[in-house]
C-alpha cells in the first residue's frame, strides 16, 4: 500500500566499545516515532517492529529498547542474524516459486551478510555473517576513494572468511537457482547493465560475475560523491558501494557463481509473509468447517487453511 524509507545507517554508529552512539539512538527514536505515526495515519491495525544486525549487537542494546519503547510506546523485536537469514529466504522462496529447486539466497545489508539454502520454505542452512558494507567500508577501508592497498587486503580476506563459509553451503548441495536481495545487490545489477527500476519488479535482473569485476575496477577509484551521480546509486549508500562489490564479488566466487538473479522480496517480506502465515493458522484452528475434507492447499505458497 506504501513504503517509506528513513536511512539510518545504524552500523556506522557503533563505538569502539561495541555501545550504538547517542547520535544512533536518537535517530532511532525519531525513526520509529515517525513510522508508528504514519502507520497510524494509514490506519494500520497490526504493527510489527523489527530491528537487525546493529541494534542486535549493540552492547548497549538493552538499554536503546528500553529507551526506544519510553519515548515512542513501540516495542522493537529484535531478530537474530538467523531468523534474519530465515526470513529473507521465505520471501525469495515465495518470489521464485517451488518451481526453483534448492534455492541459494544471499543479502547483503549495513551491518551483515546472510546467506541461506534450502529446498523448503525454511533453509536446510542459515548464516549471517559480520560482513555488511557499512561494517567492512568503517573498518576495513580508507580515504575516499579507498587506497588499492585497502581494497586488495579486504579482498584477500573476504576470500578467506568466506571460503570457509562455503564449504558448510557446498555440504547442502548444489543450488538449482542463486537469488540475491537488498539495495546493495540492485544497485550492482543496475550498474552491470540490469533493467532500471521502472521497468516494474518482474523485469528479469541479474548480476554476473564479469560483469562485478568490471565495475569494481571503475568505482573503487571514484569518490562516494561522484559514485552518487551514478543511476541505481544512492547518496546515502554511496560510500559504500565498494565494500559491497567486493563482498558480493568475494560470495560468487567462493560458491562458484557465474551470476545471481535479482529478488525484489528481502527481510520486510518475509517477516510479513511468516505474520500472514500465523494469522491463517490461527484462523483455521477456530474455522468451524462443515466438511473436513474441504481443505485447500495451495502449493505450498501460503500453507493449507480451511475453506468457509
Amino acid at each position: 500500500m506504501s513504503s517509506e524509507k528513513s536511512v539510518l545507517r545504524l552500523a556506522e554508529q557503533i563505538l569502539p566499545d561495541g555501545h550504538l552512539s547517542e547520535l544512533g539512538a536518537e535517530e532511532l527514536v525519531r525513526t520509529v516515532r515517525q513510522a508508528r505515526a504514519a502507520a497510524e495515519q494509514m490506519g494500520c491495525a497490526d504493527l510489527m517492529a523489527f530491528a537487525t544486525s546493529a541494534v542486535r549487537e549493540a552492547s548497549n542494546v538493552a538499554d536503546v529498547l528500553e529507551r526506544v519503547r519510553e519515548q515512542t510506546g513501540v516495542e522493537l523485536r529484535v531478530l537474530s542474524g538467523r531468523d534474519e537469514a530465515r526470513y529473507t529466504f521465505l520471501a525469495a522462496r515465495r518470489w521464485c516459486g517451488w518451481s526453483a529447486g534448492r534455492l541459494l539466497m544471499a543479502d547483503i545489508g549495513g551491518g551483515s551478510l546472510e546467506l541461506a539454502i534450502g529446498i523448503d520454505e525454511d533453509p536446510e542452512l542459515a548464516l549471517s555473517l559480520p560482513l555488511g558494507a557499512g561494517r567492512l567500508t568503517r573498518t576495513r577501508l580508507d580515504g575516499d576513494p579507498p587506497s588499492r592497498r585497502s581494497v586488495a587486503e579486504l579482498r584477500e580476506w573476504l576470500a578467506e572468511e568466506l571460503g570457509k563459509v562455503a564449504r558448510k553451503i557446498t555440504r547442502v548441495g548444489p543450488p538449482d537457482r542463486a537469488v540475491a536481495t537488498s539495495k546493495t545487490y540492485r544497485s550492482l545489477a543496475r550498474l552491470t547493465g540490469a533493467a532500471p527500476s521502472s521497468r516494474g519488479p518482474r523485469a528479469r535482473r541479474v548480476l554476473t560475475d564479469s560483469g562485478l569485476r568490471q565495475l569494481i575496477t571503475f568505482v573503487s577509484r571514484m569518490s562516494a560523491a561522484d559514485l552518487a551521480e551514478l543511476e541505481g546509486v544512492s547518496a546515502s549508500r554511496s560510500h559504500q558501494l565498494v565494500a559491497g562489490a567486493l563482498v558480493a564479488e568475494a560470495t560468487m566466487r567462493a560458491l562458484d557463481l557465474s551470476e545471481l538473479e535479482i529478488c525484489p522480496w528481502a527481510l520486510r517480506e518475509g517477516v510479513i509473509l511468516r505474520r500472514l502465515d500465523q494469522t491463517d493458522g490461527a484462523e483455521a484452528a477456530t474455522d468451524s468447517v462443515a466438511d473436513p475434507s474441504e481443505v485447500t492447499g495451495r502449493g505450498g505458497q501460503y500453507g493449507a487453511r480451511w475453506s468457509r
